[in-house]
């Protein structure tokens, strides 16, 4: 009788060791279920980087460029899309109404700060996440070699006593390059008289036609014909003096607190989950530390600043008061 109760409470011992197993099975198997759903499956298919302006441009260009950059630093391709019209509006518009997976990134500008203001877009800056800034290039003030002018203060103290008479060109008013001009005359309070063309390009060449008497446009127009002889740069209006034109002092070094340029980067909606902005700011930042990568800016006369989301945010933020309130300062809004 003994016996028959040992065997028993050997097979009890059995079937309990069992059942806590498969129960202490059951415990882990869903752990590591929880733990997968966690984790991030980013990316599952190709990113596209919408581009709001034409291809061939530059900020086609240096997209194009950071997406082969990029195409060994995720497990899926990296295209590039054109969504032109309304001077960049019509594509970042697109852009932050995409769906909010991480697969949509966009090329902002900081058009992304002036169209809005201008009112000639519905987006804000709001709904963007920046994932990371890749671009920046200051506005100069720049003029003919033989103008009567040689440094900033004698160019301000002229508009001052003609208020009106010096001719500004421009890329198209309410452009970047007109507002840059703006901000000079709110800095300084002067008045010019403001001459817009289509594109920074002819603006300049009018200048050296001495159709006009000063343009305030990126470096990359101007400095071939610095180096030539022909145009002399009296301001920088950034933080920091550029390398391409580092004898040049910047407005904040000659007394005027005035910093306007353009700049280039990645965003997704808003409602990115901030995991996959992570993983995309990872990638794109590898990228933009490439050799090659900076290769092409330097060759399209572009400044190359890679800065994360947070120091971009920050930057958008900052663009998006000054152009505010200069738009509605000067009634440039419709």
């Amino acid at each position: 009788m003994k016996k028959i109760i040992s065997i028993f409470t050997l097979i009890c011992c059995i079937l309990s060791f069992t059942a806590c197993s498969s129960k202490e099975e059951s415990v882990d198997t869903k752990v590591d279920d929880t733990t997968k759903e966690e984790g991030v499956d980013f990316p599952t298919k190709a990113i596209e980087i919408v581009v709001p302006f034409s291809a061939g441009g530059g900020t086609d260009t240096v997209a194009r460029a950071l997406a082969e950059s990029a195409k060994n630093e995720f497990d899926e391709s990296v295209v590039v899309v054109n969504k032109t019209g309304g001077g960049g509006a019509v594509g970042m518009s697109e852009g932050a109404n995409a769906k909010a997976d991480g697969h949509i990134v966009t090329m902002i500008t900081v058009e992304l700060t002036t169209l809005p203001n201008l009112g000639v877009a519905t987006f804000t800056y709001e709904d963007y996440k920046p994932v990371l800034q890749i671009n920046a290039d200051p506005a100069t003030l720049t003029v003919k070699a033989d103008a009567p002018w040689d440094t900033l203060d004698e160019f301000i103290e002229y508009a001052k006593e003609h208020p009106g008479e010096i001719k500004i060109g421009n890329s198209g008013v309410g452009a970047i390059w007109h507002l840059a001009a703006v901000g000079i005359e709110n800095e300084t309070d002067t008045k010019f008289n403001h001459v817009p063309f289509d594109g920074a390009a002819p603006a300049t060449v009018a200048l050296l036609g001495g159709h006009i008497d000063a343009v305030t446009v990126s470096p990359a127009e101007v400095l071939p014909h610095v180096k030539n002889g022909e145009l002399k740069v009296l301001g920088v209006l950034s933080d920091e003096r550029i390398e391409e034109l580092s004898e040049v002092k910047t407005f904040k070094e000659q007394g005027h607190d005035l910093s306007i340029g353009t700049w280039r980067g990645l965003g997704v909606p808003k409602d990115t989950p901030d995991e996959v902005v992570d993983i995309l700011k990872e990638g794109f930042m590898n990228a933009a530390n490439n050799e090659d990568f900076k290769e092409v800016l330097n060759n399209l006369g572009l400044g190359y600043k890679v800065e994360d989301n947070e120091v971009f945010g920050e930057t958008i933020k900052a663009d998006q008061e000054l152009f505010k309130e200069l738009i509605e300062k000067f009634g440039l809004n419709n």
